[in-house]
């Protein structure tokens, strides 16, 4: 299955929204996605991951690098929306502890 990717930039935040199961096949697409709206220097980028049904390792791996690349830049990359089957894989990883997770887009957005 194919990743549908949209994004937005509004008020210095970027709203990446992925649908879709990231894994090794789709995640050098959504990998490229957060790495344009990292270039721009955008200060705040949420990846909305509502419609993610799947998210392996090299999901995982996606995100960090874009937090790693938005810290660099002095941003900040937070995920919101996350589905129970995807909270477990953060959780189990431990990301939770490592990534700012809002329930939802609007959230991310004024929790800044």
């Amino acid at each position: 299955m194919s990743l549908k990717i949209t994004n937005s930039v509004e008020d210095k935040v970027a709203v990446l929204k992925i649908a879709g199961e990231v894994d090794m096949f789709s995640s050098p697409q959504a990998r490229n996605a957060i790495m344009e709206l990292v270039k721009q220097r955008v200060p705040r980028v949420v990846v909305e991951l509502s419609g993610v049904s799947y998210m392996d390792s090299s999901g995982v791996a996606t995100l960090i690098e874009g937090l790693q690349l938005c810290q660099k830049y002095n941003g900040t990359l937070v995920v919101a929306g996350l589905r129970d089957n995807v909270r477990e894989v953060f959780e189990l990883t431990r990301l939770d502890k490592i990534f700012q997770i809002y329930k939802d887009v609007d959230t991310a957005k004024v929790n800044e």
